[in-house]
């Protein structure tokens, strides 16, 4: 069985998920993936090892018009990557932006042959031009419980909408989350945060938190990442907080440490993959509340949810953590048991093959 994936880009955090979906079909399963826009700053170096790599042709159009808002994606070469793969199903972003799914749309149903589209499921879907796209998928394919219901709710039935959660970390190798000592080092607690540096990650936010909480608490900040906002970012923290620390990217073995040192992981502003990382390795986290994504992660009992661009809210939700380190060791418990049992790359693999073999099965292939 051939499986094809239709990617606008392939981002390095994607590659071992992909790996992982290509196990469950003996490594038959093809990826059509181009490159970036130069600003946009993904990581795009690393390569698969057991799905195959077929570059796209990236037309970027209209992305400097109303701040982005109208831009679309075409990649020209896609007809003839389908010819030479010639997959028996096709992953593909439900996303109208990219003019590429219509065409391998069109293609597939011309074969009768299913197509799965992936996305957080936003976008609006009462307008009868979304509303015929998204339901023209065989399947559909949600990060998260909030987008699944996103896409029932535009009238597409419930069997055919699976939550596949958004995962980078795999399924633990150890039964038992990492040690950490029940208080704090005498230098303070360690607040990570792991993400590309730019504005909508509000790590400004993080900062001005820190600098609030330094009498009571005098929290270490470790901000690992690079960016367009590096910067302005650098120059905030020597003001406000200067016992902020940049790392720059990091990965690898020099991640990892970062998570270890760490009490607790701060995501202050929109969704990233870190937020499962830290939970795999026995953090409590707080993240904003953005995409969706973040309430199948944060819970009561392993982390907090904050409101987006409150730096009040942010502050005395990290307070009220500090404040009890027994607790908060819990907390990082919970969410490694999130991670191990629930949220990894292992069950979002199994999710996307349940959706294919559900999509192949209502076609009869």
């Amino acid at each position: 069985m051939k499986i094809g994936v239709l990617q606008r880009v392939l981002a390095g955090y994607r590659v071992p998920f992909f790996d992982e979906f290509a196990a469950r079909f003996d490594g038959g399963v093809s990826l059509f993936a181009g490159n970036a826009r130069p600003g946009e700053m993904i990581d795009e170096s690393r390569l698969p090892e057991r799905a195959r790599l077929f570059r796209a042709r990236n037309l970027h159009l209209f992305g400097r018009i109303l701040n982005g808002k109208a831009y679309l994606c075409l990649q020209t070469n896609v007809l003839k990557w389908l010819e030479t793969e010639n997959p028996d199903a096709l992953i593909c972003e439900a996303n109208m932006r990219y003019l590429t799914t219509v065409l391998a749309l069109g293609w597939m149903r011309r074969r009768g042959r299913p197509v799965i589209g992936w996305g957080l499921g936003r976008g609006g879907w009462n307008h009868p031009l979304k509303r015929r796209f998204i339901r023209s998928f065989d399947a559909l394919i949600s990060y998260s419980g909030q987008g699944a219901e996103t896409y029932r709710a535009a009238g597409i039935a419930p069997e055919r909408v699976f939550i596949a959660h958004n995962a980078a970390a795999p399924r633990p190798r150890h039964p038992d989350a990492p040690e950490r000592a029940e208080s704090f080092g005498d230098d303070g607690p360690v607040l990570l945060s792991v993400g590309r540096l730019q504005a909508r990650k509000r790590i400004d936010l993080l900062i001005e938190s820190c600098a609030a909480l330094e009498n009571e608490y005098r929290p270490r900040l470790y901000i690992v990442g690079d960016g367009p906002a590096r910067a302005e970012l650098e120059s905030l923290a020597a003001r406000r907080y200067p016992r902020a620390r940049f790392f720059g990217a990091l990965y690898g073995a020099d991640l990892e440490r970062r998570f270890a040192e760490a009490d607790l992981f701060v995501m202050p502003g929109t969704g990233g993959l870190a937020l499962q990382q830290a939970m795999a390795n026995g953090l409590p986290v707080i993240a904003a509340e953005a995409d969706g994504t973040q309430s199948d992660l944060v819970r009561a009992d392993n982390g907090r949810i904050v409101r987006p661009g409150d730096v009040s809210d942010l502050t005395v939700k990290i307070a009220e953590l500090l404040a009890d380190p027994k607790r908060l060791r819990g907390m990082g418990r919970r969410s490694f048991e999130i991670v191990r049992d629930e949220i990894n790359l292992e069950a979002m693999a199994d999710r996307f093959e349940a959706a294919v073999r559900f999509a192949l099965a209502e076609r009869g292939s």
